[in-house]
């Protein structure tokens, strides 16, 4: 299986860090936008670039806060919600259900591309996975029960390598 592997930490500044995704996943963003021809507004942007940089799930609320934090005027939830439904329309975020949060997309994956989400129930980290064994599956399931399917996102909870057991 092909799994990429998000970095989920603040840049520690020493030689070997790893770097904030921050500038890799505005790059990937910014080059879908010109490419497609969608305007990243201001608003648009700094919502992504919030999720980038925090490089976790946030909850619209929490995006609330940082927009307020950062501006210094608190915005309406229907403006947050309006820039995230954009984002995720152009697959330049993803909405993990379960957790009714959303976290920023630095890999630029087709609409279509099947995501799993491996999820730690201790430590909170997120891996973005993708299957050719999965994308295969889904597509012959789909494809049996005449669907078409809109999104293909799944999430799998437990605990990472990371964290021990109990």
């Amino acid at each position: 299986m092909n799994v990429s592997r998000e970095t989920r930490r603040e840049p520690i500044g020493r030689a070997g860090q790893p770097e904030s995704p921050t500038k890799d996943t505005l790059a990937v963003a910014l080059a879908l936008c010109r490419r497609d021809k969608i305007s990243l507004t201001p608003g648009r942007r700094r919502i992504l670039e919030i999720l980038a940089r925090e490089g976790r799930p946030l909850g619209a609320y929490d995006l609330i806060d940082r927009v307020a934090n950062e501006t210094g005027k608190r915005p309406a939830p229907i403006s947050i919600y309006r820039a995230l439904d954009f984002l995720l329309e152009h697959s330049l975020v993803h909405r993990l259900a379960s957790r009714n949060a959303y976290l920023a997309c630095g890999h630029g994956h087709a609409a279509r591309e099947p995501i799993v989400f491996l999820i730690c129930d201790v430590c909170g980290e997120v891996v973005e996975a993708t299957s050719p064994a999965i994308r295969g599956a889904l597509g012959d399931l789909a494809a049996e029960a005449k669907f078409s399917p809109r999104a293909q996102v799944m999430e799998l909870a437990g605990r990472c390598q990371a964290c021990p057991a109990d």
